[in-house]
């Protein structure tokens, strides 16, 4: 069996990576490593072949643990532990310059003490900054890293570490960068999740400013397997853009899911914007589907649909979720721009 490394394999889109590898690929056995913070689930790997799946808590930043946890015949460590939520990060930058800048750090040095064949660095467009409003631009593998917010400048860096190892140590390393990712086990404290929740249970729908901000959307498993080929077909120290050609406004996704679950659009709310909101990201991922053969397989019709349907089917994880400390946070954020706006759109 071949092993493979990966850290916040209990978040979202690292157990739909987890889930997907196990499914597909009958010789590989994953090491999961995951602190378990607060977007860190073990209910989000029900359900997988434990034969072939070994769940360790700890922390990336903690070089000891991560030492004694990589496997000495590791193939591959692929990195998506993270804090990865904008609105958090603006909040206190803290956590995020620790846990995705030191912890990459701490990860690559294991990498490099364990001669693991290839690391596989898990980033965001975000790191590229905001595209031109209305214009016609794409964000490539050369545009320019020039991040706009306290999570986007700790992955930027996070990128320049894991460039740095293979400049001056020779380690085999390569980086993907994702648009918005959707669907089941997500947070609910992003977008979508976020919607589906408050409008199945008649509550508010708040949306940043005018809504207009535009995000490319990719179904979480699509972008799991431009991870994969990445791995299996990448070339040594590049970066590839994975995107799916689907660029839409936040309130126009706001209101499909309204349509979807049959609930007025009089629920949407606009509130304050966030700091340094930025106003459109889209990828060209022409790289990735010329040189991994990868296309995206999921419509965002047919993603959508199947989203909220596991959300609808999934009412004791969602509200396991959104109690206790996730209410908390919501209050923080959304209770006062709530209040202060009367902003309706019908």
């Amino acid at each position: 069996m071949r092993k493979i490394f990966v850290t916040g394999g209990a978040g979202f889109i690292g157990s739909a990576f987890v889930r997907l590898v196990l499914a597909g690929q009958p010789e590989i056995h994953i090491v999961d490593y995951d602190a378990l913070t607060y977007a860190g689930n073990l209910e989000n790997l029900s359900g997988i072949d434990e034969s072939r799946h070994d769940f360790i808590k700890g922390d990336i930043c903690d070089r000891e643990s991560v030492l004694n946890a990589v496997p000495s015949d590791c193939d591959a460590i692929f990195n998506f532990a993270a804090e990865s939520h904008v609105d958090r990060s603006i909040l206190s930058a803290d956590e995020f310059l620790r846990t995705n800048i030191i912890g990459t750090q701490v990860l690559l040095d294991a990498a490099r003490a364990k001669n693991v064949r290839r690391f596989v660095q898990v980033s965001t467009d975000e790191v590229m900054g905001s595209l031109p409003d209305g214009s016609d631009e794409f964000f490539t593998e050369d545009s320019p890293l020039q991040p706009n917010s306290p999570y986007a400048a700790s992955k930027a860096s996070a990128e320049f570490v894991v460039r740095a190892a293979r400049e001056t140590h020779g380690l085999d390393t390569v980086i993907t960068r994702c648009g918005n990712n959707y669907g089941p086990r997500q947070f609910p404290e992003k977008l979508i999740p976020l919607m589906i929740a408050n409008a199945m249970n008649d509550e508010p729908l708040p949306v940043y400013g005018d809504g207009k901000n535009v995000r490319d959307w990719i179904y979480v498993d699509d972008h799991c397997r431009a991870i994969w080929l990445a791995f299996e077909k990448g070339k040594a120290g590049e970066v590839y853009n994975v995107g799916a050609r689907n660029e839409r406004e936040n309130i126009d996704v706001v209101r499909s899911l309204l349509d979807a679950l049959a609930k007025p659009h009089s629920l949407i709310k606009y509130v304050e914007d966030r700091l340094g909101h930025d106003r459109r990201y889209a990828i060209d991922p022409s790289k990735a589907e010329n040189e991994l053969g990868w296309k995206p397989q999921v419509t965002w019709e047919n993603g959508l649909a199947s989203t909220i349907s596991w959300y609808r089917e999934n009412q004791a994880w969602v509200e396991h979720i959104r109690s206790g400390d996730y209410r908390d946070y919501y209050d923080k954020m959304y209770a006062a721009r709530l209040n202060a706006s009367g902003s309706t759109q019908a």
